[in-house]
């Protein structure tokens, strides 16, 4: 007997308390969604959804949008993107995100060569190309995913190298400053 998606929840909200099933859910979104949906997709009852968005959204986790009769709930990507600058600064060196600077345009490089392209958007116009095989289609498709994702990977990488000394003299001040406190 094959497992339905529902099983698939089941197993998941045992493992987490409803209130981090809703986080989980909250922190994916791609889109303003409502509370029913969200709720569903938690499986927690609306209540504590409602709750629990929000206290996400007096947080700064989240934000409410107002779309006619509905209210739907979107993460803050202003915050987000700087969460995701300061984690790959806490987490690498300079050298590192250099290295991966570098990597990652060297791979871009040889799908511009490789393909006779310059951006993965003329990659994508090559897929109307009618003497590609299925095979040929299919990795194209998947370069064209790497490359979207490299470059989106090379813009944060980008600005944690340009706030990389900013967060350190920051986090200096931090520790000079709880330094004194514990003096």
């Amino acid at each position: 007997m094959s497992e339905s998606p529902r099983n698939g929840v089941q197993s998941w909200t045992e493992s987490m308390s409803a209130r981090d099933r809703i986080r989980a859910v909250a922190e994916t979104l791609r889109e303003p969604r409502s509370v029913n949906w969200i709720s569903e997709q938690a499986a927690a009852a609306w209540s504590t959804t409602n709750e629990e968005l929000q206290d996400l959204v007096d947080q700064g986790q989240l934000r409410r949008v107002e779309a006619g009769e509905t209210t739907r709930y979107q993460p803050d990507y202003t915050r987000l993107l700087f969460e995701e600058i300061r984690t790959l600064i806490e987490e690498n060196t300079r050298e590192e995100l250099r290295n991966e600077l570098a990597a990652i345009t060297e791979e871009i490089e040889e799908w511009q060569a490789t393909y006779d392209v310059e951006t993965w958007e003329d990659l994508e116009q090559s897929l109307a190309d009618g003497d590609l095989t299925s095979v040929e289609l299919r990795e194209r498709r998947d370069v064209i995913a790497f490359w979207r994702e490299n470059e989106e990977d090379r813009r944060l990488i980008k600005h944690a190298l340009e706030l990389y000394s900013d967060v350190e003299a920051a986090r200096e001040q931090m520790t000079d400053v709880a330094d004194r406190a514990t003096s």
